[in-house]
């Protein structure tokens, strides 16, 4: 892990910082991205640049770079401060929100490009003779899964974040629902 530069920071903040880089970096987001974004979901009023790279030690440079991800990703935004030119900017604090821009960024950067990947090997497995049946049911197979996938991704962005809360604390009630409902356990 990474140290931050200012000391007087509660190690609480400054371990959650520090870890939500970490877990950034195995999500495949830049670990300044990561802990930019933990410094600025924690802050309790919007921040500039200027003191987001005195805070975490990063080169401005770097920060810069880092706000103009977390901005695309809608995951901050610019605040204007009267009587100040600067930018300053402040986190989406909505924790179900955040979740859902995140899910909703991956999968346009991911599972959409990874469908039409995959319709076009479908596409092209069906017309050639050389293609095992056994691949081209497998790739059929991969197909709908991240189709299907796809779809109930988009189900769940149609219920509301309060019901989605809900059903997401429900758990084990909902598999239980399941099996009642005839269902089959999963292997």
């Amino acid at each position: 892990m990474t140290e931050i530069k200012e000391n007087n920071m509660p190690q609480a903040i400054e371990q959650f910082i520090l870890y939500w880089g970490d877990m950034g970096g195995q999500w495949g987001v830049n670990r300044s991205v990561a802990q930019i974004h933990a410094l600025l979901y924690l802050a309790t009023k919007p921040m500039n640049a200027e003191e987001i790279t005195e805070r975490l030690g990063i080169a401005r440079s770097n920060v810069s770079n880092s706000l103009k991800e977390l901005v695309s990703w809608k995951l901050i935004r610019r605040v204007p401060i009267s009587g100040d030119r600067r930018e300053h900017f402040e986190a989406e604090t909505d924790v179900m929100e955040m979740a859902m821009r995140i899910a909703q960024g991956r999968k346009e950067r991911e599972i959409d490009p990874a469908a039409m990947a995959l319709k076009e090997c479908v596409a092209q497995a069906q017309g050639d003779n050389k293609i095992d049946p056994i691949a081209l049911e497998r790739l059929q197979a991969m197909e709908v899964f991240v189709v299907q996938g796809s779809k109930w991704y988009e189900q769940m962005l149609s219920i509301p974040k309060g019901q989605l809360a809900t059903l997401m604390k429900m758990g084990d009630k909902v598999i239980g629902l399941l099996k009642f409902a005839g269902g089959k356990k999963a292997k």
